[in-house]
């Protein structure tokens, strides 16, 4: 039984002595020779070589490095076999036109891939709002439209500024802005007995009570009418008396006219409709709820720098004279009715140039017993509200 225990005890310890050989790992997976130095031809993986006999073992097959042709993206070239491996296919830098979003360039083929187009920075003339410049485009990404900053003389009611565009964008006028315009309203107070108060109305707007010039004194000159068989006026004599100072006819006073800014930008309103500024006062309301029976006429200047409007809401009678000419006429007892003009579309007709001052006049009359509406909403300004 001895021996038998000594075989399984050299079984056991094999793993160990081989792992401590040092040069010989690997022992059990290589070719003995018997000639040290000797040689002998092999085939390894890039094709014929040659392996030796050292220290009684065959060593690895040799072989030298193999060169084949080979094609990729970029066009034919050569592959190198060497360490038992194939290497990429070398293929010299190629070169080749191309367009890219900036112009036209020059992109490259390396290593099997082409990069992108690469195009030398360039400039394009453009065009924004502000006139014509330069753009930038750098890998493939225009920027700005640069151009030279533009100055434009502008104007306000106030007086000469400028405009700056920049950046594609205007900056808004520099000119000196006006304060909201405060009003004066010359207000006479009728009678109810007053032929041309509780007349009764076509219910719509009776253009041509007054003439398109005003007198010489600031005042409408009456005509009458265009024509037709009805008119809300009884004649010359007592329309007359409507804006002018007539004793044991009509009783005066002021009322201010305080324009506040409107939600529009630029613009100013004066709105009330419930407008029966002269209650309990002058003649009183002669026993109605309110004093229904009076004028108002309004005078100021202003200082025309183009594109200004305005507007009127109202009843009843109504007539804006811009530049002593008649603009909007809203003549008549009629329910609220609306106006609007721009003085851009009068320049010709009221002649109007920027930057000159001009008079602005308007009348108004309250003279039916149920609503008293006035609304103005305009850009004009008056010259006295520059600061």
């Amino acid at each position: 039984m001895r021996p038998l225990r000594l075989a399984l005890l050299s079984l056991v310890m094999l793993p160990a002595l081989s792992a401590s050989c040092g040069s010989r790992t690997g022992l059990w997976n290589r070719d003995p020779c018997d000639e040290e130095g000797a040689e002998e031809p092999c085939e390894g993986f890039c094709g014929d070589g040659v392996r030796r006999c050292e220290e009684g073992y065959w060593g690895t097959c040799e072989v030298p490095e193999v060169i084949r042709e080979c094609t990729n993206r970029c066009g034919d070239g050569e592959q190198i076999c060497r360490d038992e491996a194939w290497e990429p296919c070398n293929v010299p830098v190629v070169e080749q036109g191309c367009e890219g979003t900036c112009g036209t360039g020059v992109q490259e083929c390396r290593d099997g891939a082409w990069s992108t187009c690469k195009v030398e920075p360039t400039k394009f003339p453009c065009t924004n709002v502000c006139g014509d410049g330069v753009q930038d485009c750098v890998d493939g990404v225009f920027g700005r439209c640069e151009v030279e900053p533009v100055l434009v003389q502008c104007e306000s009611a106030c007086g000469s500024g400028f405009e700056r565009c920049e950046n594609g964008a205007w900056t808004p006028c520099d000119a000196p802005q006006p304060d909201p315009p405060k009003l004066t309203g010359v207000v006479r107070d009728f009678l109810i007995a007053h032929p041309d108060f509780e007349m009764m109305g076509p219910g719509g707007a009776e253009t041509g009570i007054v003439e398109d010039v005003l007198g010489a004194d600031g005042k409408p000159v009456y005509r009458g009418g265009d024509g037709g068989f009805f008119h809300t006026t009884s004649g010359a004599d007592n329309f007359n008396q409507w804006y002018n100072d007539v004793p044991g006819v009509n009783l005066v006073t002021e009322i201010p006219l305080q324009l506040v800014p409107s939600t529009h930008a630029g613009f100013f309103t004066y709105s009330d409709t419930d407008f029966f500024p002269i209650d309990g006062e002058l003649w009183g309301n002669e026993g109605d709820n309110h004093n229904f029976h009076f004028t108002m006429e309004t005078h100021a200047t202003f200082r025309y720098a183009g594109g200004e409007v305005f507007s009127f809401t109202g009843d009843d009678d109504m007539w804006v004279f811009i530049n002593r000419r008649l603009a909007i006429d809203l003549g008549g007892l009629h329910r609220p009715l609306s106006a609007v003009i721009s003085l851009d579309s009068l320049r010709s007709t009221h002649d109007l140039t920027v930057g000159e001052v001009y008079p602005l006049d308007f009348f108004f009359a309250e003279r039916h017993t149920y609503e008293s509406n006035f609304t103005i909403e305009t850009s004009i300004a008056n010259v006295g509200s520059c600061p």
